[in-house]
């Protein structure tokens, strides 16, 4: 609508907010399960809400969709700035090298791979959105949320309900947790507590299993299953891993084998499925002509550019031509992740990474911090890219302004980059002692750490009953992953992601997703109208409330200390 309200100082304020308190439940999950949640209808709804309730008590001017996109623009921005490494990279370099970044330049690095990504973005938009038949599927149903929160106001109320009940519960649960020091889990019997099968009362896990949907979940059980209650036990009985003198779970030792073929299932099905995808949809067509680039624009290209490069010189001490070189990478794996997330909704990030990380493994072999932080550049940026396309579909849906929306998203990754880092480094003080361990599984961190030591110690430090589960887990990825690509039969098949992902983190955790996504499933059988409107809402609650309480919970726990 012509004269509409749109970048306005409420709308970019309530973006910088809301990204604010959703920052930390990305970093918070993605450290947990490594996997985060894109915070776009959960801004929309919030603000939505407040600002209705504002018009009507306090006699606030109405509240405009062309404001709310402006808002859930800036808060998902924030929000997705675990593209900037946070999870995966920057923790394993921390595991590798024994050292961590201050706070301040690991705030520099995180907005210079995000802001890149930012212009990526804006360069892509007119081949990825105006001009191809792309749907991005997570921008379309923010639109078509907006749409409807729009038509049917006291829906988007209800919705905001369920959203808060959802969340308070969750954090109270969390909350006393923490503070009665009530028992994490439960557990059968002791062996099922040494191989982690355990029940666990968190429901951001549930949440998280609502949202990923039942063949993921039952994804989840099958790797857990196999994992820790099939080739675990086999590992200790055949004293490859020794659990003697141990008391409780026996994660960290045992993760230290399984984390091999898992990796290996996960890096090589999500590797055939992406290069099949590419080759029929042609990820690496050349757009037929390159978007007209105002004289600001560019210079905002450039200024990213440089400075990621002068950032990958300066604080890792890698070479001027392999820190250009990531500039390239992040631009062609942009294209490729773009028009991936365009097609499934689905953003590549694991592979988009593995593919930095090889692609670059050749040009500085046996440069461990040279392959992960160039490779953050190119994976980081490409996925920061793929997921702001989801913003410019939905803004292109309403007729928004994209100039306008590239604004709040540099507003959006410049805010997450400070809450970001500040939340990560409260939760996870000190890496070589937290991380891979029960509490913190951080599976991304263990792929990006693995990936790094075996290309550059060759898999000659690998145990050598661990080569050959890698071998055969490989060779199922690559059938599985040429399977998952053809989208009338992945429906009837394992994720092999999520099998992969089942061998690096508890069983514990994938027991109550699995939970989640089957209690999920049978409320859409039974009340499929109520579940269409309230599930995500309530999953979103349930994320939100338990990763804000545990933060919380951090930071009083650092003030005490």
């Amino acid at each position: 609508m012509r004269g509409e309200r749109e970048l306005t100082a409420r709308a970019l304020l309530s973006g910088v907010l809301l990204g604010a308190l959703l920052t930390p439940c990305n970093v918070y999950s993605g450290l947990k399960i490594g996997w985060s949640f894109n915070m776009s209808i959960v801004a929309l709804l919030i603000s939505f809400g407040g600002w209705r309730l504002a018009e009507r008590s306090a006699g606030a001017a109405r509240w405009s969709e062309k404001e709310s996109n402006i808002t859930q623009t800036t808060a998902s921005s924030a929000a997705s700035i675990i593209s900037g490494g946070l999870v995966a990279p920057i923790p394993a370099y921390a595991l590798i090298t024994g050292s961590q970044l201050p706070a301040l330049q690991l705030m520099e690095w995180v907005f210079a791979v995000s802001f890149l990504g930012v212009w990526l973005a804006w360069f892509l938009r007119p081949s990825m959105i105006l001009e191809s038949s792309l749907r991005f599927p997570a921008g379309l149903a923010t639109l078509e949320t907006m749409r409807d929160i729009f038509g049917r106001g006291r829906e988007a109320l209800l919705r905001v309900a369920v959203l808060l009940g959802a969340a308070l519960a969750s954090g109270l649960v969390k909350l006393a947790q923490t503070m009665a020091r009530l028992p994490e889990s439960w557990s059968p019997s002791p062996l099922a507590a040494k191989l982690t099968f355990s029940l666990q009362p968190s429901l951001l896990l549930v949440g998280f299993g609502a949202i990923i949907g039942l063949r993921v979940g039952a994804s989840l059980l099958a790797g857990a299953l196999l994992a820790w209650g099939v080739l675990g036990p086999w590992l200790l009985a055949s004293g490859r891993v020794s659990g003697a003198g141990a008391h409780g779970p026996l994660f960290e030792p045992l993760v230290g084998w399984l984390l091999w073929p898992g990796v290996s299932l996960m890096v090589s099905a999500t590797l055939t499925g992406l290069l099949l995808r590419m080759a029929r949809g042609g990820a690496l067509r050349v757009p037929a002509r390159l978007p007209a680039a105002s004289a600001p624009a560019l210079a905002a290209l450039v200024l990213a550019c440089a400075l990621t490069v002068v950032l990958q010189v300066a604080l890792f001490d890698i070479g001027l031509w392999l820190a250009l070189l990531a500039i390239p990478f992040a631009l062609v794996l942009a294209a490729v992740a773009a028009r991936v997330v365009g097609e499934t909704g689905i953003p590549p990030i694991g592979a988009v990474g593995k593919v930095s990380q090889l692609g670059l493994a050749v040009a500085a072999p046996g440069q461990p911090v040279t392959n992960l932080m160039a490779a953050n550049i190119a994976g980081g940026a490409a996925g920061q890219c793929a997921d702001l396309l989801n913003d410019f579909r939905t803004g292109h849906g309403i007729g928004a302004s994209a100039g306008r929306q590239t604004l709040a998203q540099c507003c959006g990754v410049l805010t997450g980059s400070v809450v970001g880092v500040a939340v990560y480094l409260v939760l996870i003080p000190h890496p070589q002692t937290m991380l891979l361990t029960a509490e913190w599984p951080a599976p991304a961190v263990a792929v990006w750490k693995a990936v790094a030591e075996a290309l550059a110690d060759g898999l000659g430090s690998v145990p050598a009953s661990a080569r050959i589960a890698m071998l055969l887990a490989a060779a199922a990825g690559v059938v599985l992953g040429a399977l998952e690509a053809r989208p009338r039969a992945a429906r009837w098949l394992p994720s092999a992601a999520a099998v992969g992902l089942a061998f690096v983190i508890p069983a514990s955790v994938s027991l109550m997703m699995f939970a989640g996504a089957l209690l999920a499933w049978l409320f859409a059988a039974r009340f499929p109208a109520a579940a269409e409107r309230f599930t995500l809402a309530a999953a979103a609650g349930m994320i939100t409330g338990e990763s804000l309480v545990g933060v919380a919970a951090a930071v009083w726990g650092l003030a005490a200390a």
